[in-house]
């Protein structure tokens, strides 16, 4: 069924179950690795907030959650390329195993600005999970990127926390824009 948001229209890409299906699988690989670790669960906001939430369900090992904002998309359907540091990471991550968690890897910029920042208080490892990977348009590559839940094409996506124009995010499956 398709949708209109503002003044685009999306069909389904990924549905709600199958979100959380992949969500199970992930959990079982972070739950094995982090066992004994006690890792900070860190999220990139907004996005990240659905994902990160059915995330943290599953995982069964002591762990710590912490948040932080940033954006380059800033209302638009494509990324701007200049990303805006809203909101710094608060905990202290030295010596700590930290899991950035991303709703969506596109180029590739933010999230290596983002673990450049990070990697500068000395965390112990940093390992990023993400709900979608945008392979064709990957221009940093970004080593700590160990868990993808949905590689999807070069499209632009609303639902499950993502948003065009701040509306959409409360959509349970994941929809790509008609064109």
């Amino acid at each position: 069924m398709n949708i209109k948001i503002a003044d685009l229209a999306f069909e389904p890409l990924i549905t709600a179950d199958t979100i959380q299906t992949r969500i199970k699988e992930i959990a079982v690989d972070l739950n094995k690795d982090y066992a004994d670790k006690a890792p900070v669960f860190v999220g990139v906001l907004n996005g990240c907030f659905m994902f990160m939430a059915d995330l943290l369900k599953e995982i069964t090992v002591p762990c710590e959650v912490a948040f932080t904002k940033l954006s380059s998309y800033h209302g638009g359907v494509t990324s701007t390329r200049r990303i805006r540091d809203d909101f710094d990471l608060l905990t202290d991550i030295t010596n700590r195993h930290v899991i950035l968690v991303e709703d969506i890897v596109d180029t590739g910029n933010t999230l290596d600005y983002l673990v450049a920042k990070l990697s500068h208080r000395k965390p112990a490892s940093i390992t990023v999970v993400a709900l979608l990977l945008k392979p064709d348009a990957v221009e940093y590559p970004v080593e700590e990127l160990k868990h993808v839940a949905f590689q999807i094409p070069n499209e632009f996506v609303v639902g499950y926390g993502l948003d065009y124009m701040e509306l959409g995010r409360n959509l349970n499956g994941i929809y790509k824009r008609v064109v």
